[in-house]
């Protein structure tokens, strides 16, 4: 079973990471992992413009010293850009030492507070050493783009019924995700276009 809302329990037993934002914003929190990429990137951006929309980009670091005018694009429309470790790696699977010098690599090219894990996936220790130079952000809805066993009607179904105010969302500005990515995010953002929600970068 695909999980699209983060319990809510999770927000208790991990109270040091971001998790979504007060409800009273009526706002939402676009999101965007893995980028910037060359052929994806650029039609979001065109896509965000288009409607006056804001939001946050996670980009690995590999891939901002690959596409700078990109990165450069980011700022200049009036987005944030996260850390999302230099070389995408999963907490998980590697030590302190090893993780803690991906992540602040990034941080060297990228300089931003914000940071989020790679697959959200980060243990007790990384977490403590990244807390005073970082907030570590999550989300509360997942919109599942880069899976292609889940059905964009259903992602669509769990936008309508779960997504409200404060909530960060997350999609993928990767070549994984492009072709589904095109279709589900006009969709999603019209559904919360529908229920008088703003869009806002995590700041």
């Amino acid at each position: 079973m695909k999980l699209f809302k983060t319990p809510r329990f999770f927000r208790i037993l991990f109270p040091n990471k971001t998790w979504g934002f007060s409800r009273s914003t009526n706002a939402v929190f676009l999101t965007f992992d893995d980028g910037p990429d060359p052929e994806i990137t650029p039609w979001v951006l065109d896509f965000l413009a288009e409607r006056n929309l804001k939001a946050t980009f996670f980009c690995v670091g590999e891939n901002v010293l690959r596409y700078p005018a990109i990165v450069n694009r980011i700022k200049q429309e009036g987005h944030t850009i996260g850390n999302h470790s230099m070389d995408h790696k999963k907490g998980t699977e590697h030590d302190k030492e090893a993780y803690l010098k991906s992540v602040y690599s990034a941080h060297k090219i990228i300089e931003s507070r914000l940071f989020r894990p790679p697959y959200g996936r980060i243990k007790l220790n990384q977490t403590y050493a990244l807390k005073k130079d970082f907030e570590i952000i999550m989300w509360s809805w997942l919109s599942y783009d880069y899976d292609k066993e889940v059905s964009l009607e259903t992602i669509l179904q769990s936008a309508q019924k779960h997504i409200k105010s404060g909530d960060i969302l997350v999609f993928h500005d990767n070549p994984k995700s492009m072709n589904r990515l095109k279709i589900v995010l006009p969709e999603v953002v019209q559904i919360l276009l529908d229920k008088k929600l703003d869009f806002q970068a995590i700041n």
